[in-house]
């Protein structure tokens, strides 16, 4: 919890108590329903929270924003964005139903009140969104073609409506289609910790 006071400093109390409630929330369903792995649960904070955080160091999304989270599993990297941005609309879906209720059962204990559950495939997702985000769910490009039908035309932000995904390893092959038109960031110019040094947040206008 003190990486992510450390690295937005701008949280105010009820922003914080929100993130501090994650950990214990996320170990009581965790032990129910299995979201994040039991040998990672600890690193809760590190490896999810923060992670998810990254979009956030690229992109302040401007209040009234809407964003659509597929494969969000237990709530990443919606519920910690949720919290980051109280004004922003967020919509999470996943094919999995007890995923989508350990989400709904999380954000419920904390108040969040900018946050949609839904279980559905993104196929079955009709509506338009400015942005869609999303955690290493599948191939970049099988991505794209899923979710461009959801992408609004008018953007408001100061980037392009498009795709955001948190994406790991090597991704010159994926990108490769989109090398023209998308943008890298490495997470490792946000966040020190080693965890950070493979992971980049790619962003593709659509």
């Amino acid at each position: 919890m003190e990486q992510i006071k450390k690295y937005f400093p701008e949280l105010d109390a009820t922003q914080i108590s929100q993130f501090e409630a994650l950990y214990d929330l996320y170990l009581d369903w965790n032990s129910k329903i299995n979201v994040i792995s039991r040998k990672d649960i600890e690193n809760l904070y590190e490896h999810h929270v923060l992670h998810s955080l990254a979009i956030a160091q690229v992109i302040r999304f401007k209040p009234g924003t809407t964003i659509l989270d597929v494969g969000t599993g237990g709530g990443f990297p919606g519920v910690p964005l949720a919290i980051m941005f109280p004004e922003v609309k967020f919509t999470l879906i996943d094919s999995i139903g007890k995923k989508i209720k350990v989400g709904t059962e999380v954000s419920n204990a904390i108040g969040l009140n900018n946050i949609v559950f839904k279980h559905e495939r993104v196929q079955e997702e009709k509506a338009k969104f400015d942005f869609v985000v999303s955690r290493a769910v599948m191939p970049l490009d099988d991505l794209v073609k899923l979710v461009k039908k959801n992408i609004a035309p008018k953007s408001q932000n100061a980037m392009p409506n498009g795709l955001i995904c948190l994406k790991g390893g090597e991704l010159q092959h994926e990108i490769l289609p989109y090398k023209n038109i998308a943008d890298t960031y490495e997470i490792s110019d946000y966040f020190s910790q080693e965890f950070f040094k493979t992971k980049k947040v790619v962003y593709v206008p659509l």
